[in-house]
């Protein structure tokens, strides 16, 4: 699997991510919460698989 998420973009998902999955936690304790579990995985290996069939690559290339 070669990256394609770049380091800003892994920086957002990784927040976007945490503060969906606290929401099972701290907020209304909702399973929904949960879902943050897909951003975060993906800004944590840097790469994401709906990036693959749109042609989209965030990081650099060297």
């Amino acid at each position: 699997m070669a990256k394609n998420v770049g380091t800003v973009d892994r920086s957002v998902r990784i927040v976007v991510g945490l503060g969906v999955l606290s929401l099972v936690f701290l907020g209304p304790h909702t399973p929904w919460g949960y879902l943050g579990l897909v951003p975060l995985a993906t800004g944590l290996t840097g790469w994401c698989p709906a990036y693959l069939p749109l042609g989209i690559k965030t990081c650099k290339t060297r």
